[in-house]
């Protein structure tokens, strides 16, 4: 079992509200993940083999939410609270450095590759056919 981590927030009593216990809990995942966040989240460890060093490349995004609730009624019974948060990593290419040379080079999506020239075919020869066609209506 690891230590307690000393700059977390602690858990909030039976006795806080809803809406504070949501307002800590917010602060937790994002102390939690802010003190994760670095450079090497973006830019991976190096890698060097051959005399190349590659370096990875991620696009990374965070997001958070909260909400809170209000009393509600004479008997003020209403209460609330919520929240959560979101964090994404996508690979989109690697740094190459070679002979004192560095080169960014981004992963490409291979369906992405196919379908442009093949959607540029497909107009290329549809185009003209649309075109004849409009122009014989407007003359009749």
């Amino acid at each position: 079992m690891t230590a307690p981590d000393e700059t977390a927030l602690p858990i909030p009593s039976a006795n806080t509200t809803a809406a504070h216990a949501s307002v800590a809990m917010m602060e937790r995942l994002a102390n939690g993940i802010g003190s994760r966040a670095s450079v090497t989240v973006v830019y991976g460890e190096p890698v060097t083999a051959a005399g190349v060093t590659v370096i990875p490349v991620a696009k990374v995004g965070f997001g958070f939410g909260g909400g809170t609730g209000s009393e509600a009624g004479a008997a003020k019974a209403g209460d609330g609270g919520g929240g959560g948060g979101k964090a994404s990593a996508r690979p989109c290419g690697f740094i190459e450095i070679k002979n004192g040379s560095a080169t960014y080079k981004p992963l490409r999506n291979p369906w992405l590759d196919a379908l442009v020239p093949l959607a540029a075919l497909v107009a290329g020869t549809a185009v003209p056919g649309l075109a004849r066609r409009l122009a014989e209506r407007r003359l009749k």
